[in-house]
């Protein structure tokens, strides 16, 4: 009978069993001790503070390639620095547009408002009622020479423009009230601004004439219009006026009350045939005649400043002749 008891059998180590002491590390020398390599971030942190505190509270700061983020942003008042600025670079480029738009407008504006003596008035046109007598003007006085006044000897609802010229030899320069209406850019500005440029009449300096430029006021009117005295006086001479040998109306002279040394002279009028020569006259009261369409003949400068074709009535004052009614 066999034994079936089970042996309990020793195993043994095969021969290329290895000591404890040297398990696992044949590369090395037993006889020599390991040391622990320094980490590269522990020389850094002994470099820079603060990645040492972050080391302490955090552990060792990694090295990696990502770059770092940015720091947030935390102070208020560097924002609100660069709001300020932002809104200033704004206002300062507004100002910039205003100030290049104000350079292109502002000489547009003033040339409109302060145009040359070349500009044209720009009136409605007249209509049939223009030229039917409008009856006496209202008393307004449009020049003077001295202590003599000349008003204005038309209805002002027929006047078209008023202007002023060289008048014939001998004329006496007058001074004009109201405004020059085309003087230069300069002084229209310089009256702007110290407020004188409203003042009426409203007239203009036309060239030509052999006189002073002020020695011929040129009231504007339509053929027909009623023309009356333009001073208190004496009717003291009656003459027609011939142009290219043909007669347009007549030159009344009238020597004035408050200045018998001098002669008012009207002309470029169709005289009223109860006029005649010692007949008393009263301002704006008295009709002279009516305007006659002298523009068929000649050229005139104050159609540049109406509608029409320019006539108009001249008065002229000269020094008083020897002249007797009798």
């Amino acid at each position: 009978m066999v034994d079936a008891t089970a042996r309990i059998r020793r195993l043994s180590p095969p021969p290329w069993d290895w000591s404890f002491e040297v398990d696992g590390a044949l590369a090395l020398d037993h006889r020599e001790l390991w040391d622990e390599p320094a980490r590269p971030g522990r020389a850094r942190t002994a470099q820079f503070p603060r990645l040492k505190a972050i080391e302490t509270l955090k552990g060792p700061v990694p090295f990696a390639t990502v770059p770092p983020m940015p720091a947030q942003v935390r102070d208020r008042r560097v924002r609100a620095t660069r709001r300020r600025e932002i809104a200033l670079e704004r206002r300062r480029r507004g100002i910039a547009v205003l100030i290049a738009l104000t350079a292109i407008a502002l000489p547009i504006v003033l040339l409109s408002a302060f145009g040359g003596s070349g500009s044209v008035a720009q009136l409605p046109p007249a209509n049939a009622a223009s030229v039917v007598p409008a009856g006496p003007p209202t008393p307004e006085i449009v020049a003077r020479l001295g202590t003599l006044q000349l008003q204005l000897p038309v209805s002002q609802s027929r006047v078209t423009a008023i202007g002023y010229q060289g008048g014939s030899d001998g004329s006496r320069p007058l001074s004009p009230l109201g405004t020059q209406a085309n003087e230069g850019l300069v002084k229209r500005v310089l009256h702007a601004v110290v407020g004188s440029s409203a003042a009426k009449p409203r007239w203009y300096q036309l060239p030509g004439g052999q006189g002073p430029s002020t020695s011929s006021l040129q009231v504007g009117a339509p053929t027909g219009a009623d023309v009356y005295a333009p001073v208190d006086g004496t009717v003291v001479a009656i003459s027609q006026v011939v142009l290219n040998g043909q007669q347009f109306g007549s030159r009344i002279d009238i020597q004035p009350t408050a200045a018998p040394s001098l002669v008012v002279s009207v002309s470029h009028v169709r005289a009223d045939p109860a006029l005649v020569v010692g007949s008393p006259v009263t301002a704006g009261g008295t009709k002279l005649g009516s305007v006659v369409d002298v523009a068929r003949v000649e050229h005139e400068e104050l159609a540049r400043y109406t509608n029409d074709a320019g006539n108009h009535v001249v008065v002229e004052v000269h020094s008083s002749p020897a002249l007797g009614l009798g």
